[in-house]
């Protein structure tokens, strides 16, 4: 199995702040522990304001299925109205190389 990382980058929708999408997230972040082949996820605020949202998985297989059902199963998420999402860039690829 090779490991896989989702990266979305974004601004967040008018009005509302770092604080408010982290807290619109609680139902995403035990969605995602739910998941097949979860292993962990990170949440990055730039200078900026972009958002960096980085979630590994044990495969790309894994992280399709999962972000699949973040717009279908998780559609009623409260995260959804904290995201600008014409600024939204999402991708999936393996790793290629892991230091520890």
């Amino acid at each position: 199995m090779s490991e896989a990382l989702e990266m979305t980058t974004f601004r967040l929708a008018p009005g509302r702040t770092g604080a408010d999408f982290l807290a619109a997230n609680e139902d995403i972040d035990d969605y995602l522990r739910r998941q097949p082949g979860f292993r962990w996820r990170r949440i990055t605020q730039a200078d900026d304001g972009t958002i960096t949202d980085i979630v590994a998985w044990d495969s790309a297989a894994d992280a399709r299925r999962s972000a699949s059902g973040i717009m279908t199963e998780m559609a009623d998420s409260p995260v959804h109205a904290t995201i600008d999402h014409a600024t939204v860039d999402f991708r999936i690829a393996p790793v290629l190389h892991h230091l520890t």
